[in-house]
């Protein structure tokens, strides 16, 4: 370790190279001028050149870590690592000579390296010297230049420069004046917003809001600024508060000027899409609060407590509160009506912003810049999202008044109201559906809902009041003609008003609102001013529940006592005739001449009174009903079906006590029988009308007034007014019709035909059974009979002279057309009245001239010719006497004469075909034929006794006995 010690100290006090090679370190560093030197080096180095294969062997045994680039590789530390302990000087010498030759052999390498590439580094060094002196002439140049600058900026420059400089603080100081003005102004902001909020200046205190925003981010590094720009923010959102109040303000009262400034304003905030979505609530929170207001007054009114606990509670619980009180119509229908009254109020609000809004639409940007264009195409956006949400909105808000209106009618039990008061609840709801219709176009289901739940119960109850009413009216009717104008028609009936001025009646379509179809609407024959009038309800700011109900006209339907045109006026007219009914004394006949004489004197002209309408106190009774039902029926489709089935049992029940009081026929007649004379459809009414309401337990009538005399016709003129009161029944019916196939649903018209083919048209028949009663007593057709078979009709000679019963019955025509004249003072009796009596007389004056004729036992041609003679004479005298031609009853005789002339072939097949004519008829004619045999009139009888088979079958072979027979059961027939 001490000899390691003393190597390390050695080598490192040893400074210079081994070899020689001290002298020749700093060779890099010659001159090119210094030749000597180098020519030296260049001998040095060939002196010491050796032979260079050893030189490479040198330099290869060199040790890897000798080529090493790192700074930190110590060569002394390196060999001192390497030595041993044990070694000897002599090893360690023989290590410093290896490394002698091979340091020797890179200096060599290194010398001759340098010598091959001197040349070109003294090319190189030629060039930077030459750069240097260019660099020392540019440095020259740059100094002189300096120092001319230098002189010119002494001269010149500085003197500009300063003035500049001046200037420019001149501006600063200018800029820093103006914005201390803008901080002045800034501070003073908010006493002008104030003032411009009073005056509901939205639009500019939102602006000069927004300016000071924008000038107080520009200023925001001043300390008072900051504070400013908060106090502004907050300001922006009081005035947005302030903005949302002046909207729900626009919900009670529409204002254009108030209303477009606060849109203006929202406008200007970015906010139109949230106005619009605030407005919708505050529509609906509007609605909630006004109906809740109106019902809540009229609870605390009736309520008379002053109880604040009203107040607390819910609208639904408002509106049972005013069923528990037991509210009266004098309350219910105020407070109905001022409940629509501001609702509807609401709406014209809301219509006026959609119109407002509607009329911004045609304000578009013109400018094809691209920032106007994207402002445009977002303004383009609000303005579709405002139309759209009004749009949805006009539904929303309709369905929130409907649930109001709803609760509060359902609240409430109307079924004990009058029918006035009902129809005037009906009117004021149709009145809403139609407004909810031209608002929003909807159907109003909700409002029909209640409504029709409220009319169900309501109509059942006045159904079965109005019957017992018309019951009672029918069992005290005296049959008495109710003294109407001729020129009456029932839409002079208070009770239909509401159909008058509608035009005819092809051309009126029903007008309701609460109809659940689409084809509710005015017909095209409408005027246009009522179809404009019934379809915009917002055209003007006067509600439509303003508007005061028609007034009832006075009824100037009743003749005065005097003459019709000597005074129309209502002060002529007794107050008793403008009543339901008319109470005049019971007719008697102590009365009845004096009666008379009254009615000649004072009663209108006969002719006019002909036409004039034939009315009970019933039958009018009968016609008001129906009034009420056709207006119930117009303002409520759902219920037609049940108001038009409610009419037709009216109807029916006036039709059921006509029939059971005057008619004569008995239920089962067969209807082909000519005593019957009605039709099988007529026969099938009556029964079906006896089915039910004997049913109903209403049966049991008697005929009125007894049979009468033979003075007054045997009561001819109660029932002229009985039937032709119900013909003119059936004709209103008629007129109607139109009206009812329009409200009634499709469903149900199959009813609305068959009542009208079946029923009203049957009518007029019913003339035939009333008018019998009298005709039957007319002619004393046993007298009569008797005086025709006591003729003697087998006479050898043609005569030219009537019998003496023609002239008979001709007397009793024409004193049955004296009584029906007189009658005509009293009660008109129509041409159709007259036709039906004097065609039943012919029909009875003919059956007493068959019944007679075939009385006779022996009759020859020239008999026979004097019964044609008999008849033409009767039926010339009777054509003057009724002013008729009565056909069937000439047929019916003439051919009963004529087949007294018939062969046996063509006999026997007209006793086949002619079954108007009774067996016993027929039997007495075959027997008076004088070319009939025995055989042939046999043959004859046995024919109509098969096809009568209430014949007596146990007869006797000869011809006379079959006729005695016969006749003695003929004559049981008519006895029964």
């Amino acid at each position: 370790m001490d000899i390691k010690k003393r190597l390390q100290s050695l080598v490192k006090s040893k400074g210079s190279l081994p070899g020689g090679l001290e002298g020749h370190q700093d060779l890099t560093q010659l001159s090119l001028s210094d030749e000597t030197a180098i020519s030296k080096f260049k001998e040095h180095v060939a002196e010491s050149h050796h032979d260079p294969r050893i030189d490479q062997e040198n330099i290869d045994s060199i040790e890897e870590n000798y080529f090493t680039f790192d700074s930190s590789f110590d060569p002394n530390a390196y060999e001192l690592k390497h030595i041993k302990d044990g070694v000897t000087l002599s090893d360690i010498a023989a290590r410093r000579d290896k490394l002698c030759k091979q340091l020797k052999s890179v200096s060599k390498r290194v010398s001759e390296l340098i010598l091959e590439n001197h040349p070109a580094y003294a090319t190189e060094l030629k060039r930077v010297m030459e750069l240097q002196q260019c660099l020392c002439t540019a440095l020259t140049i740059c100094t002189n230049s300096r120092l001319s600058l230098k002189h010119s900026q002494q001269e010149f420059t500085v003197a500009s420069l300063r003035m500049l400089a001046n200037h420019r603080k001149r501006q600063q100081l200018q800029g820093i004046m103006r914005s201390l003005k803008t901080i002045k102004t800034l501070q003073r902001t908010d006493v002008r917003l104030r003032e411009m909020l009073q005056k509901e200046d939205y639009a500019g205190a939102i602006e000069l809001c927004l300016e000071c925003q924008k000038a107080a981010s520009i200023f925001r590094h001043y300390t008072c600024i900051s504070e400013l720009n908060s106090k502004l923010q907050d300001t922006l959102e009081s005035v947005e508060e302030l903005l949302d109040t002046a909207l729900l303000k626009s919900c009670n009262h529409f204002d254009l000027s108030h209303y477009t400034k606060v849109q203006l304003a929202y406008s200007l905030l970015g906010k139109t899409q949230t106005a619009m979505d605030q407005l919708h609530m505050h529509y609906a929170s509007t609605i909630h609060n006004v109906a809740f207001t109106v019902v809540l007054g009229y609870v605390e009114l009736c309520s008379g407590t002053g109880d604040s606990t009203f107040q607390k509670k819910q609208y639904a619980e408002l509106c049972k509160d005013l069923e528990n009180m037991h509210i009266t119509h004098e309350s219910f229908i105020p407070c109905f009506l001022g409940l629509c009254k501001a609702l509807w109020g609401v709406l014209l609000n809301y219509h006026k912003t959609r119109e407002w809004h509607a009329s911004q639409e045609g304000s578009t940007p013109t400018s094809t810049s691209d920032d106007i264009l994207d402002i445009a195409s977002g303004e383009d956006f609000d303005r579709k999202y405002v139309a759209q949400k009004l749009e949805h909105g006009r539904g929303r808000l309709w369905q929130e008044i409907q649930l109001k209106i709803k609760t509060f009618l359902l609240a409430i039990d109307l079924s004990n109201f009058k029918f006035n008061e009902f129809t005037q609840v009906l009117n004021l709801v149709n009145r809403l559906v139609s407004i909810g219709e031209d608002f929003s176009g909807s159907k109003s289901e909700l409002l029909q809902e209640a409504m029709h739940t409220q009319t169900q119960n309501y109509f059942h109850r006045y159904h079965s009041g109005c019957m017992e009413e018309v019951k009672m009216f029918l069992e005290n009717e005296g049959w008495e003609l109710c003294p109407v104008k001729p020129s009456f028609t029932i839409l002079q009936l208070q009770e239909f008003s509401f159909m008058r001025n509608t035009g005819h009646s092809s051309g009126l379509t029903i007008r309701t609102k609460l109809f659940a179809g689409s084809d509710a609407t005015l017909s095209s024959t409408s005027s246009a001013s009522e179809l404009c009038q019934s379809s915009n309800h917002f055209s003007r700011d006067v509600s439509p529940f303003d508007e005061q109900p028609d007034e009832e006209v006075q009824e100037d339907l009743f003749t005065t006592n005097g003459n019709e045109d000597s005074s129309d006026s209502d002060a002529d007219i007794a107050s008793e005739l403008k009543a339901d009914y008319i109470d005049e004394e019971v007719d008697s006949p102590s009365s009845r001449p004096k009666r008379k004489s009254m009615l000649r004197e004072k009663s209108m002209d006969k002719d006019r009174r002909v036409n004039a309408p034939v009315l009970t106190n019933s039958s009018l009774t009968v016609l008001r009903q129906f009034g009420k039902y056709m207006k119930m029926m117009t303002l409520l489709e759902p219920i037609a079906f049940q108001v038009i089935n409610s009419m037709s049992q009216l109807f029916d029940f006036y039709f059921y006590t006509v029939y059971k009081r005057f008619a004569v026929i008995k239920m089962g007649e067969d209807p082909t029988d000519a005593k019957s004379g009605i039709s099988s459809k007529l026969q099938a009414t009556l029964q079906r009308l006896n089915d039910d309401f004997q049913c109903n337990g209403t049966s049991g009538y008697q005929e009125f007034g007894g049979s009468g005399t033979a003075e007054t016709l045997y009561n001819l003129s109660e029932k002229v007014v009985a039937t032709e009161s119900l013909v003119y029944l059936a004709k209103q019916f008629e007129f109607l019709e139109p009206y009812l196939e329009k409200a009634i649903p499709a469903s149900k018209k199959a009813f609305l035909q068959q009542f009208y083919s079946q029923t009203i048209v049957t009518i007029p028949e019913l003339r035939y059974p009333v008018y019998q009663a009298v005709t039957d007593k007319v002619l004393n057709q046993e007298h009569i009979v008797s005086l025709i078979g006591g003729v003697r009709w087998d006479i050898k000679d043609i005569m030219s002279q009537h019998n003496n019963y023609v002239d008979i019955i001709l007397r009793e025509l024409q004193q049955f057309a004296m009584r029906l004249a007189e009658i005509e003072y009293s009660v008109p009796v129509s041409a159709e009245v007259k036709a039906v009596l004097w065609q039943q007389c012919a029909k009875l004056a003919s059956q007493t001239f068959v019944e007679g004729l075939s009385s006779v036992k022996k009759c020859s041609p020239e008999g026979r010719a004097l019964m044609q003679l008999d008849f033409q004479q009767f039926l010339m005298k009777f054509e003057r006497i009724s002013g008729t031609r009565p056909a069937a009853a000439r047929e019916y005789v003439e051919t009963y004469i004529k087949a007294y002339y018939l062969p046996e072939d063509k006999l026997e097949l007209w006793a086949k075909e002619h079954k108007e004519y009774t067996g016993k008829q027929i039997m007495m004619l075959v027997n008076c034929v004088p070319q009939l045999n025995r055989k042939g009139k046999q043959k004859i009888f046995s024919q109509l006794e098969e096809q009568d088979s209430s014949l007596i079958r146990n007869m006797s072979s000869s011809p006379l006995v079959h006729i005695q027979n016969f006749t003695k059961k003929h004559r049981r027939d008519n006895s029964t």
